[in-house]
């Protein structure tokens, strides 16, 4: 298993937190951006830059990243690209993107975006805080104790 980091909107407090269980696990943690990113100099993590553009991280992670892979993202797209190729996903805020409910979260995610573009406003999501940084860690702590050895 590899984890992927689509690291362009990537907390620095969930960085930190993978940074950790890589270190802790051996996990390969694989951060992408179209910026330079300041990683640990440890064997196990890695940062790759990108060029600009739209998608192109994305584009990157999803050639990249192989089934049993987990992927980090608030990208639904992206997540819903991963998961068709057997990877697992996971966002920030703890929530896993799944078979079951990846649809169903595109769909809303279109239906905002067409209510944003007609001029409605429809709010964001709330503030990234304590309780969104332990479910992201509480999410991750299990994934990594499932992966195969």
């Amino acid at each position: 298993m590899k984890i992927w980091v689509d690291a362009d909107a990537c907390p620095v407090v969930v960085r930190d937190i993978l940074f950790k269980a890589a270190e802790r696990t051996g996990v390969e943690l694989i951060l992408v951006a179209n910026q330079s990113l300041r990683v640990p100099p440890l064997p196990m993590i890695r940062a790759v830059q990108v060029s600009a553009g739209f998608d192109v991280a994305d584009n990157h992670i999803v050639q990249s990243c192989a089934a049993g892979d987990l992927v980090i993202t608030s990208d639904i797209p992206l997540a819903a690209e991963v998961i068709d190729k057997g990877a697992l996903a996971l966002n920030p805020r703890g929530d896993r993107y799944t078979r079951e409910n990846i649809r169903g979260r595109l769909n809303m995610r279109d239906f905002m975006e067409t209510l944003r573009s007609s001029g409605i406003q429809s709010g964001g999501q709330g503030s990234f805080g304590q309780r969104e940084k332990q479910a992201f860690a509480n999410q991750l702590d299990q994934i990594l104790a499932r992966r195969p050895t």
